[in-house]
């Protein structure tokens, strides 16, 4: 597990090889991942955007960015916490994901970011 506290926001992050919905001999490799937000701010706040950069081991690189993170915006008092599942296909066994989260404190205005550590996406498949 990854964890990093940037900005008052906690973010830890664990991912799993899913090798039910993967196809190695197609190069299809799907992850699934874990993301626990916690606010350790002393302040309401409210994520409104997410923004991703997914390496595989090809080198190839991609950019996915888009409001909130799985069709919600949660808002978090101070001492919350919020968790969610998703999951990432790559062409390759090996692959790593970092990004950050676009937040607002909600009794001010004010935006800021939240960075998510970078994490590893690993499969069982031994590459050739």
């Amino acid at each position: 597990m990854e964890s990093l506290l940037s900005n008052g926001i906690q973010i830890s992050v664990f991912s799993r090889y899913q090798p039910a919905y993967s196809r190695p001999t197609e190069d299809q490799y799907v992850f699934s991942y874990h993301i626990v937000i916690k606010n350790c701010r002393q302040d309401t706040v409210q994520l409104l955007y997410r923004h991703w950069v997914i390496t595989n081991a090809l080198g190839e690189v991609q950019e996915v960015e888009g409001d909130g993170v799985i069709g919600q915006q949660p808002v978090l008092e101070p001492g919350d916490v919020h968790s969610y599942d998703s999951w990432c296909p790559l062409p390759s066994p090996l692959g790593s994901m970092e990004g950050r989260y676009l937040m607002v404190n909600t009794e001010t205005g004010e935006n800021f970011y939240a960075q998510v550590p970078r994490f590893q996406l690993e499969s069982t498949v031994m590459m050739n």
